[in-house]
Order: structure tokens, then sequence, then C-alpha cells
């Protein structure tokens, strides 16, 4: 029988797999009731995909606003049909680039940025994701553009037509398109070779766990796998409430706090360091739940 499991954990997605595929595998490795998991990485692409379990589900809607950090391969010459190696090859050109000229253009990237994602990304038309309809040759119109935050860029190496980057970025960027639109500037077009997610908000892939080793371990030995629910907020200001503040907060009430952080979101815990939920300061300095957890 499956059990009430709350927390997060941390998976290092293999390649060949859906982002869906994984985190079932894992809550059912895990015996969990409830899971859900925090962006989508393509089948192709691998690294973190951090699960969110039982009252960790609550706290999803933060990691899908976190910024992410990718590390990627562009393969120079060709651009296909879908940005990246699987897809057929639309456009080519060779490849007569230097450092200083992939730095120059991956400066003009880096900041706030308009993006067309592919009619092969994740977003959804009429509850079904766009790369379905576009795999089964549907016409399918090209989704409307939207404004990214390309934190940094970093050239890592470049090996004749291989060039390896490290990009941080804010939520909803796509990276088969930004490999394409850096492509064409650099004027030998470009796809997507290989990614990997490598940091999502507050986590790192370093500390992310895979299926095989899941699948080696006991039940006890998964469970200790995870993290606690809190450590995803771990961004937030903590706010620490007597006994009867953490009662009426849990009755849905706003509580007198003293020097409260000015904070759209904080975390809260009682005086025994129970995590309570998520709350936000009011104008007149009171605290206000905005998400309450049941981890007793």
């Amino acid at each position: 029988m499956n059990e009430a499991v709350n927390g997060i954990l941390l998976l290092d997605k293999p390649k060949g797999m859906t982002s869906n595929a994984a985190l079932q595998q894992a809550k059912r490795l895990l015996k969990a009731r409830k899971a859900g998991h925090t962006g989508s990485l393509d089948p192709m692409a691998t690294g973190l995909l951090p699960l969110c379990l039982g009252e960790g589900t609550k706290v999803s809607k933060f990691l899908l606003e976190a910024d992410k950090r990718y590390w990627t391969t562009l393969q120079l010459g060709q651009e296909t049909a879908t940005g990246d190696a699987e897809g057929e090859e639309v456009e080519q050109a060779p490849v007569m680039v230097t450092d200083s000229d992939i730095q120059a253009v991956l400066d003009r990237f880096t900041g706030e940025i308009e993006q067309v994602p592919s009619v092969y990304s994740a977003i959804k038309q009429s509850g079904e994701p766009l790369y379905k309809k576009a795999r089964r040759g549907e016409d399918v119109p090209a989704p409307e553009s939207r404004r990214v935050t390309i934190y940094a860029i970093r050239l890592v190496a470049l090996t004749e037509d291989r060039l390896e980057v490290d990009i941080h970025c804010s939520k909803g960027t796509y990276i088969r398109t930004l490999a394409t639109d850096i492509g064409r500037a650099l004027g030998c077009y470009a796809h997507l070779g290989e990614l990997r997610r490598t940091a999502s908000g507050p986590f790192r892939i370093e500390d992310a766990v895979t299926l095989d080793a899941m699948e080696e371990a006991g039940l006890e030995e998964r469970h200790s796998m995870m993290l606690p629910v809190d450590e995803a907020l771990a961004d937030f200001p903590v706010v620490e409430l007597g006994e009867t503040a953490a009662y009426y907060l849990l009755q849905g009430q706003p509580v007198m706090v003293p020097k409260a952080p000015d904070a759209p979101y904080l975390r809260l815990y009682d005086d025994d360091g129970l995590f309570l939920g998520v709350g936000t300061t009011l104008a007149d300095g009171r605290v206000a739940p905005k998400r309450l957890f049941h981890l007793a």
C-alpha cells in the first residue's frame, strides 16, 4: 500500500525517458501516494528534476518559478526542424567561427531577450503539447513570443563544430530555441546536441540521485534520499512563531510578528522548529498565511 510520503527528491533524470515516466518510477519506488515534478525535461535531456511528494507538492509552484542552469552542447553547421539532433536538417553552412566571434554573439543573448518557442515545445494548445501535434505532421501555428532572462552564458569550449556552454536563465527559457537563435546569429546555424540541467532554484545536480541507485536501495534508504519540504524554500526569510501565534495562523488568521521581514514570501515555523508553511508580511506588519503544510 502506498504511504503518505512528504518531501523533495532530487532526481538525476536519465536520457531517453520522459519526465513523467521518471516521476512515476520514483513514486513507485518510494511507495508514495501523491507526487509531481517541477518543470519537464525533454526525453533527450538529462539532469536535475526535483520531484515533490505528498505535502511537498505544495512547493512545486515556487520551484517552477525558480531560475535554472544548464550545461549544453551546440552542434554547429546544421539547423534542424526540431532544434535538436532528432530532427530533419533544414539548413546548413560551413563553420568558420572563432572564440571571439562566439563570445560576441553570446553577449548579445545575455540579459532580457525575446524568444519564439519552437512548435516542438511542451506548450499546450487545447490541452495537448504542441510537440505531439507537430510530430503528427499537423499544421501548428508558432507560439507567441515571450520575454525571458539569460543571466549568463559562459563559453566552456569550442572544438571544431561543437560548442559547449553553461547557461543560467529564468523560468520559461527554451534552450533549443536559444541554440537555434545563436546558430543563426553566428551565420553557421546550430542545433542542440546535448542538454543537462545542473541547477533549479536552491538545488544542484551534485545532490541528485539516480533511478538505478534507488532500485538498488531498500525502501527505508530510498526515503532517506529525500529532503525536507522546506529546503525548496531556502531563499525565503525565516519567521518563528510562539504557541499562540502559531495556533491562530494555522486557523488561517494573520498574526502580529514584531519586526517581521518585509518580504513577499516567508518560511514559518513554530517554536519547536516544525515547518508550518509559507506566509507574507502585510502592510500593517502582521504575517498572513499563504500556504499551510501538515507535516506533524
